[in-house]
């Protein structure tokens, strides 16, 4: 079996020593980079299965790489942040971050993490190659198209630019349109873990894909429903 290539982005070299040896023992190989400006340049110059981004580096810090990789750049991100600092949490969300760890973590956590990103990933991949093969590959609710051959997504004709996580999620929100799918559903599905209490992530990519929407459609088309979950409406919105 081919190992599962992980870039380190952290100035904590005792951390990363560690990390090497813990995940080699789980078939993966690490490769590391102690400041922000060359783990920048590693990951567009080969690549990877995941990349673990500390936010506090010297040169570039986690936010300012998540910046420079943009939306071209399609290797899902863990960020690590500080423990109890939720404005590092939400902002590395928003700004691409597929899901993040507060240090200090256990080994065993952060490997299950890894695990979820990437079943997540590999799910996603067999869907579309299995939508590809296939006549009707796409859905189209409410002026909003995926296409899951390409993964293309359109909001009323005009091309979005979604994460993987986005896409996951609002695979499954049109999946069941018109009907409320419980943060919780949308965690354990999509995030691989439950929800725990004060956990942002499910919210923070529903308003990264609200955000995304805007330019094309003042129209609401991801509904919250207090103490429930979220709503894809079916309305025919202009």
């Amino acid at each position: 079996m081919n190992k599962k290539q992980i870039l380190l982005i952290d100035d904590d070299h005792e951390l990363a020593e560690l990390l090497v040896d813990y995940l080699a023992q789980q078939n993966f190989i690490v490769h590391c980079c102690f400041d922000g400006q060359s783990g920048l340049e590693q990951a567009y110059s080969n690549k990877f299965d995941l990349i673990l981004l500390d936010v506090m580096m010297p040169k570039l810090n986690g936010f300012e790489v998540l910046k420079a990789l943009g939306k071209e750049h399609n290797t899902p991100v863990l960020m690590l942040t500080a423990k109890g600092d939720n404005n590092d949490k939400v902002r590395g969300l928003e700004l691409g971050a597929d899901d993040y760890l507060s240090k200090p973590f256990h080994h065993q956590e952060l490997l299950a993490r890894i695990n979820a990103i990437l079943r997540r990933i590999q799910l996603v991949n067999q869907q579309n190659q299995q939508a590809f093969l296939q006549e009707n590959s796409s859905l189209s609710v409410n002026n909003i198209e995926l296409h899951h051959g390409t993964r293309a997504v359109l909001c009323h004709k005009n091309a979005i630019d979604l994460t993987g996580t986005e896409y996951q999620i609002l695979t499954l929100l049109l999946e069941h349109h018109g009907q409320i799918i419980a943060k919780d559903t949308l965690s354990e599905q999509i995030l691989g873990r439950k929800l725990s209490p004060f956990d942002r992530s499910i919210d923070v990519h529903i308003g990264n894909i609200r955000r995304k929407f805007l330019p094309h459609s003042s129209v609401e088309k991801i509904k919250t429903v207090r103490g429930a979950g979220y709503l894809f409406l079916t309305g025919d919105n202009s």
